[in-house]
């Protein structure tokens, strides 16, 4: 056993080097091989960076994505980003800088600790979901469900911060305040879009 330390910035850039080169996490449908889908919750680009909460969630399914690689799978990882809504338009607020800036900043930054941490992703399949050719199909598919009468307003009750104007998550709201200001959180009804899921409740089951 050597005693020689191992150096982890030399040797995990030149394996990453090595992978990104040979092209190992891209898939190709000229492999002839079963192909298996891992698929992970994007992150919210609405940050300084990565936190140890997100790789916590993503070391599991990079293992996993490499033991089904290991087992002969063609497995396509993908990632990419949940960068529309409260979130991003928080921390731009707290920038005082304009959302698609702040967005744009915060993807080049995940994209780079992830690349540092080695994730297993193929980043030929990145999304981004306030690319315009993304969207642009998200709101076609909700266009159709408002015709077909699956998307409709209606009066419901959300978590109100009245410091800052604005509807919070559950997880936003921390021992009945508002984590950003701290404002007790008081529930206000509103009108708002809400999805007949109900309608295929029997099919679903």
């Amino acid at each position: 056993m050597s005693n020689e330390p191992y150096k982890a910035q030399e040797i995990e850039q030149k394996w990453r080097r090595q992978w990104e080169a040979r092209g190992m996490h891209t898939v190709s449908d000229a492999v002839p091989r079963p192909k298996y889908y891992c698929l992970d919750m994007f992150p919210y680009p609405s940050g300084s960076g990565l936190h140890v909460g997100h790789w916590r969630g993503y070391v599991l399914s990079d293992v996993w994505s490499r033991y089904k690689t290991l087992q002969g799978y063609k497995v396509l990882h993908p990632m990419g980003w949940d960068a529309f809504g409260l979130p991003a338009e928080n921390d731009a607020i707290k920038k005082g800088i304009h959302p698609r800036m702040s967005t744009d900043q915060n993807i080049r930054t995940f994209r780079r600790q992830l690349d540092e941490i080695g994730a297993m992703y193929d980043w030929s399949r990145e999304i981004d979901t306030t690319d315009p050719h993304y969207y642009r199909c998200t709101q076609w598919i909700f266009l159709q469900k408002y015709h077909h009468g699956l998307a409709y307003k209606a009066f419901m009750p959300i978590n109100w911060c009245p410091s800052c104007k604005c509807g919070l998550a559950n997880e936003e709201v921390v021992d009945g305040a508002c984590e950003r200001c701290g404002t007790p959180v008081i529930k206000k009804e509103m009108q708002q879009w809400m999805l007949r899921i109900t309608r295929y409740a029997e099919r679903l089951l």
